[in-house]
């Protein structure tokens, strides 16, 4: 079976990217923007809230080692589904929850994980991602791959990535690259 990819936004990044890249089955996470008005958006424009895109990560992954559905099962435990264009202190359109799929199956996927989900009242408030069909990506510029790995001690990554990571490889050890 071939590669596929799926498009995530759920807030800030760095923060998601954090996650995804741990996964077995994740070839590559990108961070980028999609979603949006203008073409080649650059960080300072995406951040004013103007152009509409969203900040997000592509993964591409190996549906044999981690199929969509437990992507998406990360996704949804690793982020706030419930806050429209909020996540944290990020506030804005640009950091909206949001699936961009590849086809009819990761669409259909992501609606019954979050209807089920939603079923199981997992939050106090309903899940309020989009589900959208995916757009241009616009790979972001160089220092934002990989941020978490390559700047730890940066005060964002120690202070507010760094607890959810760890929560995270306790949740999931059992999906984690050895």
């Amino acid at each position: 079976m071939e590669k596929e990819i799926i498009t995530l936004g759920g807030g800030c990044f760095w923060c998601v990217e954090a996650f995804f890249t741990e996964l077995k089955g994740v070839e590559h996470v990108v961070s980028g923007y999609m979603g949006g008005r203008i073409k080649n958006p650059t960080y300072k424009e995406v951040c004013s809230g103007l152009t509409g895109h969203a900040e997000v990560i592509q993964i591409t992954f190996n549906p044999q080692e981690i199929s969509c559905a437990q992507l998406l099962t990360v996704f949804f435990t690793v982020h706030d589904p419930t806050t429209l264009n909020r996540q944290g202190y990020d506030v804005g359109t640009q950091y909206r929850s949001v699936v961009f799929y590849e086809n009819e199956a990761q669409k259909q996927t992501a609606e019954d994980l979050i209807a089920a989900l939603d079923r199981e009242k997992i939050w106090d408030a309903p899940i309020v991602t989009e589900v959208s069909p995916v757009e241009v990506f616009y790979k972001a510029e160089a220092y934002h791959q990989n941020y978490f790995a390559d700047n730890p001690s940066q005060q964002y990554c120690a202070v507010v990535i760094a607890p959810k990571v760890v929560k995270f490889r306790k949740a999931y050890s059992a999906l984690l690259k050895k």
